[in-house]
């Protein structure tokens, strides 16, 4: 169900560009608080503590059928700390993807910035992992691009890029209209549910 429309009109641009999706559009998601559980005010460290939402596999399997390509985009300051190495992030991802491949779905890449400086290009809401994923997949066409998070700064990356932005109100159920926002969804299956 979507929520948090501003207007009638807008509210039918969206309804008519979500179902336009084709074959040749691409998803970017955010990781925590998307397709694993956060840990409040820390980080995920290791992959003992990954936890994905219910539903997630199912979610990911059903936009694999809308969407050319799924990349996961995620801000992982905690390596910048020394809190954990990039190894345990890519072993994250590895478990993640046997997961998810093993129930049907796809995700194609994952890119994540170790950056403690908020202004480093990698980090979102700047644009740097963006550009990575357009030079490994030139074939992206941010225009026909989805981001879906549920920070302002996914929301910020998104909309730099020109692409158009979902926000989950997985963990900040108070987020209102922003001008960074298209449109809400309370999870990713709701997400992929909506545009079968």
């Amino acid at each position: 169900m979507l929520i948090g429309f501003f207007n009638e009109s807008l509210y039918l641009y969206h309804m008519n560009s979500l179902h336009a999706i084709g074959p040749n559009w691409t998803l970017f998601l955010d990781r925590d608080g998307v397709i694993n559980h956060e840990k409040s005010g820390d980080y995920i460290r290791n992959v003992e503590e990954f936890q994905l939402y219910e539903g997630v596999l199912d979610a990911l399997r059903l936009l694999a059928n809308r969407f050319q390509k799924i990349i996961v985009v995620t801000n992982q300051r905690g390596i910048g700390k020394g809190l954990m190495r990039a190894e345990d992030v890519e072993q994250i991802h590895a478990k993640l993807q046997q997961e998810v491949n093993q129930s049907g779905g796809s995700i194609h890449a994952f890119f994540y910035a170790p950056d403690l400086e908020t202004d480093a290009p990698n980090r979102k809401p700047n644009i740097g992992m963006g550009l990575q994923a357009k030079k490994t997949f030139p074939s992206i066409d941010f225009s026909k691009s989805i981001m879906i998070g549920n920070n302002i700064s996914d929301m910020q990356f998104g909309r730099n890029l020109g692409m158009q932005t979902i926000f989950l109100h997985t963990t900040n159920p108070e987020q209102g209209p922003h001008p960074s926002i298209d449109y809400f969804y309370p999870t990713l299956l709701d997400f992929a549910k909506s545009i079968f």
